[in-house]
Parts: structure tokens; sequence; C-alpha cells
């Protein structure tokens, strides 16, 4: 009886020592022992937070707007940052961000350690797209960009007063509004639209914390006037992307349709025109637009200018000679462009000046003439002639392109919300 009961020990204990050799070794699972097996990396430190490219893991984060006449000294000083910091830093940024142009409702970040209320790092943004860091303890600055999304849109709409509001409506900036109104200028006279025109455009936008910041130009465009079918289909030939009709035909032209961006026409080239300030029928040789004063003002092609000063009558003006037939003039310039003067070389859509009211003019507008061979002509009357258009050599891959163009554009549908297209893409610009 004792003997077994020894036996029974023994047994016992080598069946133990048994267990912990092969469990030391893996042959047993630990729940032989008892015990849950524990992943040490499930026990790593919390997941470091980063914000402006700032690892803020454990750090207080405030964040305000900038208030009217505020400045850099006035934001940082109740964070207990001296003034002499204040004075570096407003010092060394002068190449990276000028502080004199920290403006109000500007949202701005403050970065303090957990257990201080002096600030160690400010974070301004002068845009939705940009952001400034003020390292305060090292008194450097460096810009940056916020990560972007491109996203691609397709939008289509039905006139029913002017294409602004059309457009407006859907969302649509009026950047691309203004390039749209460029693409279809010398084939649609957008001041005589038709209830009923139809549009539609593929573009691509940059968006930024659901924002959108730019657009990035247009893919494909279509419009129809009247009953006709304007098809925009982009094709590169001879080293530069244009647009093109399905005709083959090009869209550009040697000169712009506007010398403003989508505007208001407000008086017509006449032969016998009241005059508003000297009360008397006289001709009027040129084409108004009206806009607000400031309103930048382009060179409608590539030219050289021929006079930039001031006239009574003209109030300041710049006339520029395109070539040996063509020259414009611009009138009533509430100033003239930066480096703008005689024998400046201008390109096509370059600022050269801003709409104002100078000389002979009752309110801020563009009196914008146009000279052919000599004699001045009706602007809006007047035929320029396309550039080249597309190559026998490439008719076959146009046609392919022109296949493809048509068949996206025919599925947008103009009566219903426009919709993003599967494609888009994450960039830090």
């Amino acid at each position: 009886m004792k003997k077994n009961w020894i036996g029974s020990i023994t047994l016992l204990l080598s069946i133990l020592l048994i267990g912990v050799y092969q469990t030391d070794l893996g042959l047993f699972p630990n729940w032989f022992s008892g015990q849950k097996e524990t992943n040490t990396d499930s026990l790593s430190a919390p997941k470091e937070q980063f914000l402006y490219g700032i690892n803020v893991t454990g750090l207080n984060i405030v964040e305000g707007t900038v208030a009217k006449n505020q400045t850099l000294a006035t934001i940082l000083t109740p964070f207990n940052v001296p003034y002499q910091i204040i004075d570096e830093i407003a010092k060394k940024s002068a190449e990276v961000f000028d502080v004199r142009r920290i403006a109000a409702d500007k949202k701005f970040t403050i970065i303090t350690p957990p257990n201080s209320s002096k600030a160690h790092f400010l974070i301004y943004e002068p845009n939705p797209a940009e952001y400034v860091v003020f390292n305060l303890d090292s008194a450097t600055i460096h810009k940056a960009e916020k990560p972007a999304v491109t996203r691609k849109r397709e939008v289509g709409g039905v006139i029913e007063t002017s294409l602004y509001n059309a457009m407006v409506a859907k969302g649509i900036s009026p950047e691309l509004i203004d390039e749209f109104a460029d693409l279809y200028g010398w084939s649609v006279d957008f001041q005589a639209l038709q209830k009923g025109d139809v549009y539609k455009v593929v573009f691509d936008e940059k968006v930024i914390e659901e924002q959108v910041v730019s657009i990035s130009g247009i893919h494909l465009a279509y419009f129809n006037h009247k009953g006709v079918e304007m098809h925009a289909i982009p094709f590169e030939q001879n080293g530069q992307l244009t647009f093109f009709d399905q005709e083959g035909k090009s869209f550009k032209k040697a000169f712009l349709r506007d010398p403003l961006k989508y505007t208001r026409i407000s008086s017509r080239y006449s032969l016998n025109r009241f005059h508003p300030v000297q009360k008397r029928y006289k001709a009027h040789l040129g084409t108004d637009y009206a806009a607000p004063t400031g309103t930048e003002i382009r060179s409608v092609g590539e030219g050289t200018v021929v006079e930039a000063t001031y006239s009574s009558a003209n109030g300041n003006y710049v006339k520029i000679k395109h070539n040996e037939t063509y020259t414009t003039q611009y009138l009533h310039l509430s100033k003239i462009g930066s480096g703008v003067r005689r024998g400046t070389r201008v390109r096509q859509g370059q600022v050269i000046g801003y709409v104002g009211s100078t000389g002979l003019a009752t309110g801020p507008h563009l009196c914008f003439r146009f000279w052919k061979n000599g004699k001045q002509e009706d602007w809006l009357e007047e035929v320029i002639p396309p550039s080249e258009p597309i190559s026998s050599a490439n008719l076959q891959a146009f046609n392919q392109k022109k296949a493809e163009g048509m068949k996206q554009l025919a599925t947008i549908d103009p009566a219903v919300d426009d919709r993003l297209l599967a494609t888009a893409t994450k960039s830090s610009k």
C-alpha cells in the first residue's frame, strides 16, 4: 500500500517535469501550464500622432483664428514666447513667409508640452492648400502643402439664364467657367445664349480636406447651342495640346475672344452712339466690357506694346501691335500692369492692366479697340482664322481619340447631378 502511494507520487512528479521540459521546448501548448501566451508586441506604446508633419503625441494642441489687426507678437505672447524669439522668427521668416501678411480670419495652431503653456510650434495657414510652421525652439521656419486628392468630375447642365449661373448652380468654380468660355469663345456668342442650350465638361479638381482648392484643366467639353453640337476633343499635334471639334478643326485662334475673363458687354461698336460724357452722338469704334475696378485685363494675343501711357480722353491705356495686320488697344485702365511699357513683348493672356474709369468714362469698364490693316473694325464681327486643323498623318489617331471622347460625353446626363469618376489620386501637392 505504501509502495503504491510512493509510486503514484513518483509518476506524477515525472509527468510534471516532462511537461515543463516539453513546454520549454515548445512541444506542449501553454494550456498545459494553465497560462495564456502573451504577445509582447501587443504591449507597444500608444500609436504616434502627427499634425503638420510634427509628432504631437502627448502634446497639447490649441487652434484659433487670427483676429482683426492681430500680429505674430499678439498671437504668441499669451503662450509665454519671449519677445526676443518672436523678433528673431519675424526676421528669419522673410524669405519663407512675410509675417506682415498674417491676415484676419486665417487659421493658426499652437502646440505646447503637456504640462506647460509655452508654445513650441506655431502653424499658420495662409490659404486652404498651404501652411507655415514656425519652430519656436530652433527659430526655424518652413512652408509646406497639405496632402491633396486630385479627382475627375463630369458635369452637365441646361442653360436657363446664362452659362455662368448654370455652371455655378452645379458647383463649378469661376476659374473653370472662364476656361470653358475661352475655349468656345469664337464658336458661341455667350451674350446671346438660348434657353435650353446644353453644356458638358470633364475636368480635374484638387481637393484638400473636402474643399476644392483648384482646377487643373478641361479634359473634354461639349456645347449644344441652338441645336448645333460642338465637341471639344484634346489632341497633341506638333508638340502642342489643342482642342479640336468633331470635324478636326481647331478651337484655338490667334486671339482670345475677350480681353476680360467671362464678363458682360455693355456697349458695342457703333458709328453713331450717344456719348454719355460728351452728351452728343459720335462714332464709338470699340467694344465696352463692364467690370469692377481692378479686374484683370488680358492681351488677346501675342505682340509688342507700342503705347502705354495716359491721355485726357483715353485715361490710362495700352496699345499692342500683334503683327503687320492686327493692333489692339485697351482704354480707361485704373493702372497699367507691372513691367508693361513701350517695347515690352507680351504673350497671349498676359495681364497688361486693370479695369478703371480714367479719362472720359462714367464708370468702371474697359473700352477695347481693334485695328485691321490700319482701320478700326467691329471686334465682335471679326472672323479670325483658326489654327492648323488635324493633319492627314494624325487623322487616324485623332479619330480614335474622338470616338472615345464622344462616347464619354454621351454618357453625361445634363438633367442629373454631376458625378465623380472612379479615378482619384493622392498627392502631397
